[in-house]
């Protein structure tokens, strides 16, 4: 195979217009050319409003004559996520079935291991109802919501695969979500996305394949209590969260995905003598936006037939050491309730793959640090999340509603209306949100607004509205652990974005297999 890059394509390309780009390129005749294929496709939107696709595309041609074009060659991908089978059967506990939990499964299935794996949270399924009973009518399932339950927090998102580490991981992990589902776009895409209605039934075929492989799945299930002993991990004990029932059992290497949201679990692993250290983090609030005034901006136009709906990426460096940041941008989508705890106010974004929806939205963060925590506790920033996160409630009325304000009002002070059709389920509340925000964060917010909005305009135009409080970007803390992905209690393997390892789907994806993969060398050597 061949590789041509930067070959223009326009916005409703066919396969005529590529198969016509590559024999113009390389000067060929049309019975030469055997087959192509994109292999990445981006926007071109330098030339507003003449926007355009660049594309790489794939070449394979007839009668040897790639042989002529020999600084073209390319070797196409192709590793898999495939390994020789161990013949023990032996059993390893995975907590958590998010991303990492789920592509840290799949690996060690694959590989021959018995992999249970304890979710304390319910089936995709029944986690939905659990979801949409919280938005409409204000019923919180703790253990079922949207940071938990099968297919992790990413569930209810927008599905982005965006990461900067072009490599093997990514693509093998970019293929499997394609083997269990996900549209063929996103292992060509430059910024893919799988979208929370494709997710769904993706999480459900990796858990099918995982079980036909002789994996076992217990729900509703939560990690009570580890047993040591010396220094190595001795046994687990579970529980049941609907029935309460315990349950015992015996392993030596537990596998802890966890998600950042798991506080419980958290504190149990610290008591137990877990190591575990402060790590920055991110707050702050979610921007819905009209998502035509966005296209305008990116586009030069308000929308074009065949182009999605535009995204953006931004950040301002504030002459207080902070910076002020987009974030988990969902163009097309809505702001969601994604609290796990009764009196908590947390926000998030979430799209599905059309992201058709009139709104767009992203988060606006500023960095925390350890040192704004004011304590040496490990636990520290979460408690530190924890406490705006009750301010937003009670300045929401205490009942899920919550707080937000249309950017001129925060900016300026003054009465300005939003002109937005809101989204957040169940309900707003319209009040002055800096009450809820750490005031760093409402005076860089202040700060960096209008910086972000030379940068892309009407990103903070008067009439846009702000809901706070967007809290869980990240986890605050990092489970320690060492060259060989243990933690100090041999056995533990922290894993993803709970353990502080990733940061979104496909670094979190990542970091599953590379740990099943360190277990997998342990046990053949």
């Amino acid at each position: 195979m061949i590789k041509l890059d930067q070959i223009a394509l326009p916005i409703k390309y066919t396969e005529k217009d590529i198969e016509n780009a590559v024999i113009k390129t390389l000067k060929i005749k049309k019975e030469n050319l055997q087959n192509f294929e994109i292999l990445k496709l981006s926007i071109d939107a330098r030339k507003k409003p003449n926007v355009k696709y660049v594309a790489s595309v794939g070449v394979t041609l007839k009668n040897n004559l790639e042989n002529k074009f020999q600084k073209f060659k390319y070797e196409k991908f192709s590793k898999k996520l495939e390994y020789k089978k161990i013949n023990n059967n032996k059993k390893i506990v995975v907590v958590g079935f998010g991303p990492s939990g789920m592509f840290a499964s799949l690996t060690l299935a694959r590989m021959g291991f018995k992999v249970i794996v304890v979710e304390q949270g319910k089936p995709v399924d029944e986690r939905e109802k659990d979801v949409l009973n919280f938005w409409q009518n204000r019923k919180l399932n703790k253990y079922s919501n949207v940071q938990f339950g099968e297919g992790g927090a990413g569930t209810f998102s927008d599905g982005k695969l965006n990461t900067n580490l072009n490599n093997d991981y990514c693509k093998m992990v970019t293929n499997e979500f394609y083997n269990f589902g996900a549209p063929k776009e996103i292992t060509y895409l430059n910024k893919p996305h799988i979208g929370s209605d494709n997710l769904k039934n993706i999480v459900k075929n990796i858990r099918n394949h995982i079980i036909s492989l002789g994996g076992e799945f217990l729900f509703s299930t939560k990690l009570k209590d580890i047993k040591i002993k010396s220094n190595q991990l001795d046994g687990i004990i579970l529980q049941n969260v609907e029935t309460a029932e315990i349950k015992e059992l015996s392993t030596e290497q537990l596998v802890l995905c966890v998600g950042h949201s798991a506080r419980e679990t958290f504190e149990m692993l610290y008591n137990k003598g877990v190591e575990i250290k402060q790590k920055p983090f991110a707050m702050g609030v979610r921007i819905e936006q009209k998502q035509s005034e966005i296209n305008l901006s990116q586009y030069g136009v308000e929308s074009v037939d065949g182009l999605p709906n535009a995204d953006y990426k931004l950040v301002a460096h504030l002459p207080n050491g902070r910076s002020v940041f987009s974030f988990c941008m969902c163009p097309g989508g809505e702001v969601v309730a994604s609290s796990s705890n009764e009196g908590e106010i947390v926000t998030n974004g979430m799209s599905n793959f059309s992201r058709d929806k009139e709104n767009a939205n992203s988060a606006v963060l500023v960095n925390i640090t350890p040192e704004d925590y004011n304590s040496d506790n490990p636990l520290a920033g979460i408690y530190y999340q924890a406490k705006y996160e009750k301010l937003a409630y009670e300045l929401g009325g205490k009942n899920f509603n919550a707080p937000a304000e249309s950017v001129g009002s925060f900016l300026k002070n003054k009465d300005i209306k939003t002109n937005i059709n809101f989204t957040y389920k169940p309900n707003l509340t319209f009040c002055k949100i800096e009450k809820c925000l750490p005031e760093i964060v409402a005076e860089s917010l202040k700060l960096g607004l209008p910086e972000l909005n030379k940068k892309l305009k009407n990103f903070a135009k008067d009439e846009n509205l702000l809901v706070a409080i967007e809290s869980r970007s990240s986890c605050p803390l990092t489970i320690v652990r060492d060259e060989n992905f243990e933690s100090n209690i041999k056995g533990i393997y922290p894993v993803g974005e709970g353990a502080g390892y990733a940061g979104g789907i496909m670094s979190s994806a990542q970091d599953g297999i590379k740990v099943a993969e360190a277990i997998y060398k342990k046990e053949i050597n």
